[in-house]
């Protein structure tokens, strides 16, 4: 997979934030989000062209790009803690 779009990779933790990682909810809120504008104004088209798709189609991609995004999330936050604590 490409390097991803920093502000695709924003949109994935803002949906994250809201409703958590579990896959098929957070597919759910992604859409939702996409659907209403809520992050930043991006609507599907934009997103798209950001490097997610929300087709399902192309799903397998968007699970990867979730999966690594929340993957650095959780590791950003291991070496905080672990940081912390030296």
């Amino acid at each position: 997979m490409e390097t991803l779009n920093p502000v695709a990779h924003d949109f994935v933790l803002y949906c994250v934030q809201r409703h958590g990682k579990e896959w098929p909810a957070l597919y759910d809120e992604m859409c939702w989000v996409a659907g209403h504008r809520l992050f930043r104004g991006l609507g599907y088209a934009d997103l798209r062209k950001l490097g997610i798709s929300l087709s399902l189609t192309n799903i397998e991609d968007t699970i990867r790009m979730v999966d690594i995004v929340t993957a650095e999330k959780h590791g950003a936050y291991s070496r905080k803690d672990t940081d912390s604590a030296a």
